[in-house]
């Protein structure tokens, strides 16, 4: 499959097709004083805007190790994986991140900073990630881990890891390591991985 013909079919799965105020339903068409098509109410012509998902996680160290979970759930289960899901409404993305580590791996953490924001457009998702230290070691894998242990870098399972997201982050968090200075890094992963 090409990634154009990717692209079109996660732009598809994603659409809204009935209208969250009347039920009605939905017409693709640009409402006045906007040049883009919109899921637009054939009945009350409420807008429905499709937006992207911000999905929110931590790089959790303790010493020289990152925590990482083992994914219990698709996509990529078994793979290995940063904490990490979707932002919930009424959350900073701090707070999201935190919560997601903890729902994950069963992990508190602290001094949380901002440390690498991902686009993925084909995907209609923005990705960041921030550095966070364990308060303790009193981790457990949640509902949906198989399990969560601390990697040194030299151990890192790369061939195993989840998603490019995750890849890259650890990636550029390694080479900030080794500098000794932590940046904030901006990346956009345009075409999904090949297959």
């Amino acid at each position: 499959m090409s990634r154009q013909n990717t692209h079109s079919l996660a732009a598809h799965r994603h659409q809204i097709r009935f209208c969250t105020q009347c039920g009605g339903a939905i017409r693709r068409q640009p409402p006045p004083g906007d040049g883009r098509d919109r899921a637009v109410c054939s009945v009350c012509g409420a807008i429905q805007y499709e937006n992207p998902k911000l999905v929110v996680g931590c790089i959790p160290t303790w010493e020289d190790k990152v925590l990482l979970c083992r994914r219990a759930i698709e996509p990529r289960y078994g793979y290995w994986t940063l904490p990490a899901g979707f932002m919930e409404n009424g959350e900073s993305t701090a707070d999201g991140a935190a919560r997601e580590t903890a729902e994950e791996a069963g992990a508190r953490v602290h001094d949380l900073r901002p440390f690498a924001l991902i686009d993925v457009p084909y995907v209609h998702q923005t990705h960041l990630y921030f550095t966070a230290r364990l308060t303790d070691l009193d981790y457990t894998p949640g509902e949906e881990s198989l399990e969560a242990r601390l990697f040194a870098e030299a151990d890192i399972p790369w061939d195993d890891l989840s998603f490019r997201t995750v890849i890259l982050t650890l990636k550029h968090f390694f080479a900030d390591r080794a500098r000794g200075s932590f940046g904030f890094h901006h990346d956009t992963l345009a075409y999904p991985p090949r297959p």
